[in-house]
């Protein structure tokens, strides 16, 4: 099912609001997302990410995912590859 383009929009500026929020929270300077429609997930890729643990990213990402709450079934967070 396609958005219309005032939803696509609005989506797609949340979207950047969370990414922005995450790198400065992160204190990354890259992260990049992809969207896999088949599995209805959000990955989002941030630089150093490796450098926390599981513990602190899950303190420091939820009040930002449940502030937006992108209507994804999972949100992942994982360091950023090299491309």
């Amino acid at each position: 099912m396609e958005l219309p383009d005032s939803d696509l929009d609005a989506f797609e500026e949340d979207l950047h609001i969370l990414i922005d929020a995450l790198k400065e929270s992160f204190e990354a300077t890259e992260a990049r997302y992809h969207i896999d429609e088949v599995h209805d997930a959000l990955y989002i890729e941030i630089e150093g990410l490796e450098e926390y643990s599981e513990e602190e990213i899950q303190e420091i990402a939820s009040p930002l995912l449940e502030e937006l709450d992108l209507d994804f079934e999972e949100i992942y967070l994982v360091p950023l590859r090299e491309m």
